[in-house]
């Protein structure tokens, strides 16, 4: 773990929990390490699973999505790293209010909140005829919601109009975000 020893040694403390400026940082791309992150949400490094909590964690606070690839970004260093799908799971949901006053909170498997709206979109696809569901996170980093996330939400789904048509859906903070069409 020599690679990843060096990058966790290159970050500034930060302060008060806020997240490393990972936008602000440009160094140079030092090439792709054998590093992962599954698509059931676990990270893996040279093929063995990362068990830390605690290290996942850090290592998502410095991951950024570039144009062509997902990296590992520090003041002085970036590399890439592999991601199967997305980097995050959504694995808790919480609301309050309802229609169009309702609010979604999400919680990330590495301890992020989110509040679904116009700066954390939800967006509803398909893959392998099921539902793949997921909400941005942060910068262009996504997580994808679980099942169970999935199915909780369902409960919650009403009728709205998106670009003139009706559709089933779910609100958050004011924003609708289609699911299916209705009818």
């Amino acid at each position: 773990m020599d690679v990843t020893r060096n990058l966790l040694a290159q970050l500034p403390v930060a302060e008060d929990g806020k997240l490393p400026p990972v936008d602000l940082w440009h160094p140079p791309f030092c090439g792709d390490i054998d590093m992962r992150i599954a698509r059931d949400g676990t990270w893996y490094h040279q093929g063995t699973p990362i068990t830390r909590p605690a290290m996942v964690r850090l290592f998502s606070t410095i991951l950024r999505r570039d144009p062509e690839r997902y990296v590992l970004v520090t003041p002085v260093e970036c590399v890439g790293i592999q991601v199967e799908d997305v980097p995050f799971l959504a694995v808790d949901v919480e609301w309050s209010g309802s229609g169009r006053d309702q609010v979604l909170d999400f919680l990330t498997n590495v301890g992020d909140r989110v509040a679904a709206g116009a700066e954390h979109p939800l967006r509803f696809t398909e893959q392998d005829d099921q539902p793949a569901p997921y909400v941005r996170v942060r910068g262009g980093l996504e997580a994808r919601l679980n099942r169970a996330v999935f199915y909780r939400l369902m409960d919650r789904v009403e009728e709205g109009t998106h670009e003139g048509k009706a559709w089933l859906g779910l609100w958050s903070r004011g924003v609708f975000f289609p699911v299916a069409a209705a009818g």
